[in-house]
């Protein structure tokens, strides 16, 4: 076999190797920002009324209109959730006084940024209380961020989410912590939930939703893999905004 046509052979393997690469990274790409369907509640809350204004850019913001609110959330969406989705509980927040900032992913996966909530908090002098909460693995980031920044935040709100093993928060005796899920959850059990104890604060409080499922932390269309919840999505919402104000209020 000549030097050529080993060359040519190379470049021939080199070629399908790079190809086969592309393919799977275009795959991939399309899988994770293929969402489930929002239903319509969910853009519904993304218009201003007379307690919440609204705006778009680099976050959603749902601010209030009244007062000078000096604590906000911060929301990390669920991963392959459209980040819309969250926006009725954020407007229900947002209409107790809180400002909640809701962050969009980078190909619908907070693993890809945890670190966002710096930007968030630059950008607003004004808030000196800072509350992170999120959804499934944007709750596992948003207990990274904490893990990271300690100092940073008042609190963390997780929603059918708990800490990764190297991130764990259980030294953070000051820490607000709140753990809500839900009791028919398919994709995060109330096991799992219960074994997290041991990666947060000894004071955490766990908020169980009897009846909810994973999915109807936000408003989409049944996700795979998780149980039909036997309550309403508008109870289980009703559920998850209360418990998270209720971690806003206590923690301050």
């Amino acid at each position: 076999m000549t030097t050529r046509t080993k060359r040519g052979r190379l470049l021939r393997l080199a070629a399908g190797i790079l190809l086969l690469l592309l393919v799977g990274a275009a795959l991939t790409i399309i899988w994770v920002t293929q969402t489930p369907t929002l239903r319509p509640e969910a853009l519904a809350a993304l218009h201003s009324d007379e307690q919440v204004q609204v705006h778009g850019g680099p976050w959603f913001v749902f601010w209030p209109t009244h007062g000078t609110p000096d604590t906000a959330l911060i929301f990390y969406p669920g991963g392959r959730v459209d980040f819309r989705a969250y926006a009725p509980a954020a407007h229900a927040i947002a209409a107790q006084g809180y400002p909640v900032i809701i962050v969009p992913m980078p190909l619908n996966l907070a693993v890809l940024a945890p670190n966002k909530a710096s930007q968030v908090m630059a950008a607003y002098p004004q808030i000196h209380r800072w509350f992170l909460a999120g959804h499934s693995l944007g709750g596992t980031m948003a207990a990274r961020f904490v893990h990271r920044h300690p100092d940073a935040v008042a609190g963390l709100v997780l929603w059918a989410a708990y800490p990764a093993s190297e991130d764990s928060l259980a030294a953070l005796a000051e820490l607000s912590v709140t753990s809500i899920y839900g009791t028919r959850d398919g994709l995060v059990s109330a096991d799992e939930i219960q074994a997290s104890r041991a990666l947060l604060p000894p004071d955490t409080a766990f908020i169980p939703i009897p009846g909810g499922n994973h999915t109807q932390f936000g408003w989409y269309e049944l996700q795979a893999g998780d149980q039909p919840a036997t309550i309403s999505y508008g109870e289980q919402q009703e559920a998850v905004v209360r418990a998270t104000l209720q971690a806003l209020h206590s923690g301050m």
